[in-house]
């Protein structure tokens, strides 16, 4: 499946490697530019899914950086990220076309979150669900199918995605699904189990985005 492309402009590198190795772990590729002029001549030649743009850059403001993105790929969404927490430059950095502003120190599993929902707004408006799309998960004889491929799950792995399934289009607590599944012993035991499910069901893929993290809450299930 083709991978989830972010182009991450940052300046700060140990901030950079944080993302990079969050990111990683799910299967997208994290492409870094250090300042604006990096940051424009990656778009030059290669298509990004998503860019994670910095406010605060060594060469040039990264509202300017911003707005040559928009005027020349004006659907590519693109998450501001910066030390202010001002309406002003909120304000601001919409005005140029952003999509989304985080404030520092940025919250991994809410970017993540963020970049999901930016990318389903963008597929909502591009493409159309088909009829075998509706089906795509299926429960069968006690074991679930993904595209018509029996899955490779552990039992708390199935009795996981079974509960999604059987509740997609809501949102799932993180306590529900403890007290629901007795055998996870902990909230990092239930981490690992989402982020196997994720991986086995190609959750990396733009087009496979089916488990999303709902920051503070749960998660959301939906196909």
């Amino acid at each position: 499946m083709e991978e989830l492309k972010i182009l991450l402009v940052e300046d700060d590198e140990f901030a950079a490697e944080l993302i990079y190795n969050y990111f990683l772990d799910y299967g997208f590729k994290v492409t870094f530019a250090f300042n604006a002029y990096d940051s424009l001549l990656q778009l030059e030649n290669e298509d990004f899914d998503v860019v994670v743009l910095d406010i605060n850059l060594p060469d040039m403001s990264g509202f300017e950086v911003l707005k040559k993105i928009k005027n020349k790929k004006n659907n590519l969404p693109v998450i501001i990220t910066s030390s202010y927490d001002d309406k002003n430059i909120k304000l601001r950095a919409f005005k140029c076309g952003a999509n989304d502003y985080m404030t520092k120190p940025i919250d991994l599993e809410e970017l993540e979150a963020r970049i999901w929902v930016h990318l389903r707004q963008d597929d909502k408006s591009t493409s159309q669900i088909t009829p075998y799309q509706k089906n795509i998960f299926e429960i069968k004889d006690s074991a679930i199918y993904f595209q018509g491929q029996k899955l490779d799950l552990t039992s708390i792995e199935l009795d996981i995605l079974k509960f999604f399934i059987k509740h997609k289009g809501s949102i799932i607590k993180r306590d529900e699904l403890n007290i629901i599944l007795s055998t996870v012993s902990s909230q990092r035991s239930l981490d690992n189990h989402i982020k196997n499910i994720r991986k086995k069901i190609g959750e990396n893929a733009k087009e496979s985005s089916y488990l999303k993290t709902v920051y503070g809450v749960g998660y959301f299930f939906d196909f």
